[in-house]
């Protein structure tokens, strides 16, 4: 496994970061078994593991907490704050309040006296961002936690978020954690030029794209929208809808690609984002033992420049071919009043 300076930071972290979304109740409920997978990932050069406070409501922090035990000094540990964490108000956002509260609660979860990333994992448009940067400046300085980042922010919020940081001669995001795989390469017109402008560490998440690059999903293949992915969320499986099967044909193309490179699909999908320059780590989410397994498998695959042509032949760099799961999206499009005049300011004459 190899190992980048993440940012400007100094901690040096695996290419590779093993992301632990799957495990708990929304995925792998067994604890022993996911502590093994941990384990596993750490013994083949692993050194970073990210989660979250939402994570399976909490589960997927003791987990994690369970498997660093004798470990805690050899791992570089983020996680999350943002989304909401039971009933009532309060209980979300990234205002201070919320977030000098959740990081206690996430310390206790993880078992840990200090994080080494605390991010922020999306925006929050009822926030100032000085009100936050202000909280994790001052959770460093308390040596709660080493660093701190955002994910999943739009480049304009990023570049706001380094303006405010020094106008207030407070510390700076020092990563985004953004989603990034050959079927969304969205974030190549910006975000990731505005990330490395900033020196800014890049932890990037489903390479996988929600797994259509696993190769599970064929083109006339059947889908079973009965259970996992496909019943929760229909919309962004059901092979009748076009932007679906416009992904089934991309995947058809991309599994004869890998075919003459000689690996598999997700070898393939892998080992994309980490050829970009401004990307330092990438996030893997097994859920089982087998499925680590696969995924480490391809760390070594080199992608040359006549392998990325063609990929960049069957997607553009900058496109979009879906909008990828959980992407926070700004109320500019989301609140179409934000968007139209009053009625009787709409004619030009």
């Amino acid at each position: 496994m190899r190992y980048r300076t993440l940012g400007g930071t100094g901690i040096e972290v695996s290419v590779h970061c093993l992301g632990t979304m799957m495990f708990g109740s929304v995925g792998n409920s067994d604890h022993d078994d996911s502590v093994r997978v941990i384990h596993a990932a750490l013994d083949q050069g692993i050194n970073f593991v990210d989660t979250a406070d939402m994570y399976s409501a909490g589960e997927s922090e003791h987990i994690v907490g369970k498997a660093l035990k004798g470990r805690r000094d050899d791992v570089v540990l983020a996680t999350k704050v943002h989304f909401p964490m039971g009933e009532g108000r309060n209980r979300g956002g990234n205002s201070r309040r919320w977030i000098v509260k959740e990081v206690e609660e996430s310390l206790k979860r993880l078992g840990t006296e200090w994080i080494d990333l605390y991010q922020i994992h999306r925006p929050d448009h009822t926030t100032d961002i000085e009100e936050t940067l202000s909280a994790l400046t001052d959770l460093v300085h308390q040596g709660k936690i080493r660093a701190f980042g955002c994910s999943t922010f739009p480049a304009e919020e990023i570049v706001e978020s380094h303006v405010v940081a020094e106008r207030r001669a407070l510390m700076r995001f020092r990563t985004e954690q953004p989603p990034y795989s050959i079927l969304a390469r969205g974030i190549e017109t910006s975000v990731l030029p505005v990330c490395e402008r900033y020196g800014m560490g890049v932890l990037t998440w489903s390479p996988l794209a929600s797994g259509f690059l696993t190769g599970k999903y064929r083109q006339g293949g059947t889908v079973d929208m009965t259970s996992g992915r496909a019943a929760l969320t229909p919309a962004r499986f059901d092979p009748s809808l076009p932007v679906n099967a416009t992904k089934l044909e991309i995947v058809e193309q991309l599994v004869e690609l890998a075919d003459d490179v000689g690996c598999s699909l997700p070898e393939l999908a892998v080992a994309f984002p980490v050829a970009h320059p401004a990307v330092t780590s990438v996030i893997i989410g097994p859920r089982t033992m087998e499925q680590l397994d696969g995924l480490l498998k391809g760390a070594s695959l080199t992608l040359d420049d006549a392998t990325l042509d063609r990929i960049d032949e069957i997607v553009a760099p900058g496109t979009d071919v879906y909008h990828p799961d959980g992407v926070w999206r700004p109320r500019a499009l989301t609140e179409a009043s934000l968007r139209r005049r009053p009625v009787g300011d709409r004619a030009a004459a």
